[in-house]
């Protein structure tokens, strides 16, 4: 989907994430809610583990002796794989990470499979196979044609003067049916104790603002141009109409891009999304658009401050409702209101957005199956409660203790390494040191629940459903605003690939379904964990103390807590690491960005280095182990890294990335790391001049 993120701070905080494109950035809001209760037994849902993919874990025979590790890890590791598993037709990206994502998604179609054929279903189980139902109806779907979402177009239609757009727009944002900017609720940066309302840039459809300008993607652009005609077309106007329309579509992004953050200024400084404001001072700043109303409109009271991000979009903004055409404005809320929803739409709808956003743009070939879809929509909308379904089905306990013991081995792992480090001064060291003893880490699912009561869903029509689902999940979050941050809701759900670290908590998260193999096998030797799953929990560790997460204090407080000296070493250390992954290049002239994934880059470095200590610490009071399949263990461990990060890409996901992915290429990330580390160097005999051994002052450490 093509769908800008309606809550734009996750896109920030999802630079604490481990991989991109396999989590959701925009889940829906947990909250203390009620103690899950066992199913009845009549409901309980055994797996059919026949049908599910085999887990990817780690095999020897993969192993490419003709590579050596000294010169590739990562074509050494994952060469053989990779060369012989293409990316397939309906997807992107393939590799570990969405290998485990294809076991989990076949666990949650076997459970909504059987919630949809359920008599008597009440709650959750009958919201949840209220959408698959409707979801899987392509017929149903089809023949209601725009019918889902004629009132939005005719409201749309009827505008007539500025002052009923403006009141327009307040509305359509508190039904989460618009995309000129974003509405959210997180905790207060300075008092992470406290939730506020947040308002941020929005408006876009193409993946960044460096899209608007330049040669370089005006290809995209035209394509773009191209595919707003088209779907304009499909909804009724003729061809002269569907061409100035999307003239239009295209004047008002490239305006409202000009003074947009880039995707590179928000992720290596998300605090651009802090700016804290009375209503009297947001009014001056944009007169004439009136924020209250808002607020009205979302059924809450006029907060003290909220944060309204980047002033100089909004002020844009505001200009361009006055002075902007009627028209133009009309096709362009007209375009939006369809292409947003065309996931729920008729499949001409759904077809013409992935020809462009998947096929066009990334590179993917051909669309999904619908039943993979229609769950990726049904995670976005009721996510939590089919996550507890799923780790009912899928996580067996005792992976959440034999993590937990990870977790602390980690702990006193990094609590080591701060201790020794050099470069820092003491005054900092105590700060870092409590911060580490503060971490707190979420691992599985949630020990409570989401309620979803009050969420009205039927066998209608999937849109209705997916259209009352978004209203639904906008109201629940910002009926936040105003009260205590809850620190045990989650940012990931149960059944995503992924792991993540936010400030803004001090938190960790290792979702279930990441806990396999060949991250984390309970049957595998030390070796193969800690170089998986720990120096997964290590990257999110650090992630506390990269350039943005140094930020903030153990208690998720945005506050200096650094010597002016030990800033400006590591300051000078950092940008060591920005000019080492500046030199990778994925083509000719096509270069990774060292700045713009720098935070991923600094939380692989030191959370290898930090696993690596932690297995050491293991293997101190623990009996020895020999040789696996001819491989020590220190080797064992740097091959369990780069086995985690299999995985490439379309040519035209890659270059979609390389402009707005704070994640460097995983080829770089299976080499990156190691290449800085002696012990890497040590367990594979490499020497000095090998491809995989920077030495001297080359050779790079931090934390």
């Amino acid at each position: 989907m093509s769908r800008p993120n309606r809550h734009p701070l996750a896109l920030a905080l999802a630079a604490a994430v481990f991989a991109a494109g396999c989590g959701r950035v925009d889940p829906p809001p947990l909250a203390p809610a009620k103690t899950p209760t066992a199913p009845p037994a009549a409901t309980r849902l055994v797996l059919d583990e026949s049908a599910l993919p085999p887990l990817p874990a780690f095999k020897p025979s993969e192993l490419d002796p003709g590579v050596s590790a000294c010169t590739d890890l990562n074509a050494h590791v994952n060469g053989r794989w990779l060369a012989a598993n293409p990316v397939p037709a309906d997807q992107r990206t393939w590799g570990t990470f969405e290998l485990l994502g294809e076991r989990s998604l076949a666990v949650q179609k076997q459970i909504v499979e059987r919630l949809a054929t359920m008599s008597g279903a009440r709650g959750v189980q009958k919201q949840l196979g209220d959408f698959w139902a409707t979801g899987m109806d392509q017929a149903a779907i089809d023949a209601a044609g725009l019918q889902p979402i004629q009132p939005l177009l005719d409201r749309i239609e009827s505008l007539a003067t500025p002052e009923q757009l403006r009141t327009y727009l307040m509305a359509a944002h508190a039904a989460n049916q618009s995309n000129l900017f974003g509405v959210f609720s997180e905790s207060d940066f300075k008092d992470s104790s406290s939730v506020i309302a947040y308002v941020s840039q929005g408006g876009l459809g193409l993946p960044d603002k460096t899209y608007y300008a330049g040669q370089q993607h005006a290809q995209a652009r035209e394509g773009y141009r191209a595919h707003v005609a088209k779907v304009l077309g499909l909804a009724g106007a003729d061809a002269a109409q569907a061409a100035a329309g999307a003239d239009a579509v295209l004047r008002i992004e490239t305006t409202l891009a000009e003074p947009s953050y880039s995707a590179e200024e928000l992720q290596r400084d998300f605090t651009r999304y802090y700016n804290p404001v009375t209503l009297a001072e947001a009014d001056a700043a944009t007169p004439g658009m009136g924020w209250k109303d808002l607020f009205d409109a979302l059924g809450i009271a006029v907060p003290e401050r909220f944060s309204l991000s980047n002033p100089a979009y909004f002020q844009r903004l505001t200009a361009m409702l006055g002075g902007t055409p009627l028209a133009d404005w009309k096709a362009y809320l007209r375009f939006h209101a369809i292409d947003d929803n065309a996931a729920y739409l008729p499949s001409a709808f759904d077809e013409a957005n992935f020809a462009f956003f998947g096929k066009t743009l990334r590179g993917q070939l051909e669309q999904q199956p619908r039943w993979k879809r229609v769950l990726g929509n049904l995670n976005g909308a009721m996510g939590d409660a089919l996550g507890q379904l799923y780790v009912e089905v899928a996580f067996p306990p005792s992976s959440k203790a034999k993590m937990e013991q990870l977790v602390a081995n980690l702990q006193s792992a990094l609590r080591a390494r701060l201790e020794k480090l050099e470069w820092m001064s003491p005054q900092t060291r105590a700060k870092a040191l409590e911060k580490a003893a503060a971490f707190s880490a979420k691992i599985g699912y949630p020990d409570q629940w989401r309620d979803w009561t009050g969420l009205e869903t039927s066998r209608a029509g999937y849109a209705q459903n997916a259209l009352a689902a978004a209203a639904f999940n906008l109201r629940y979050q910002m009926n936040k605003v105003g009260k205590p941050k809850d620190k045990r809701e989650w940012g990931l759900l149960p059944q995503t690939v992924n792991a993540g670290y936010n400030p803004l908590l001090n938190q960790i998260t290792f979702p279930a379904a990441i806990l396999q193999a060949p991250f984390f096998d309970p049957d595998a030797d030390p070796a193969l964990n800690y170089g998986g799953i720990g120096g997964g929990i290590g990257h999110e560790m650090l992630h506390g103390y990269d350039d943005q997460g140094s930020r903030f204090d153990k208690d998720g407080n945005l506050r200096d807590w650094w010597q002016p000296e030990d800033k400006t070493r590591f300051n000078a250390l950092t940008r060591r690491l920005v000019e080492q992954f500046d030199g990778f290049a994925v083509a000719p002239g096509k270069h990774v960005n060292g700045t713009l994934t720098l935070g991923e880059n600094i939380a692989d470095l030191g959370g290898i280095t930090v696993a690596y200590d932690a297995m050491k610490l293991a293997q101190a009071s623990s009996p020895p182990v020999g040789e696996i399949d001819g491989m020590t263990q220190d080797q064992r461990f740097f091959v369990g890294w780069s086995t985690v990060w299999r995985r490439h890409y379309t040519e035209k996901e890659t270059e979609v990335r390389l402009v707005t992915d704070e994640h460097a290429p995983s080829t770089f990330r299976a080499n990156g790391a190691p290449q800085n580390l002696a012990v890497f160097a040590n367990a594979f005999g490499c020497k000095d001049g090998d491809p995989m051994v920077r030495s001297g002052d080359k050779r790079i450490a931090i934390w």
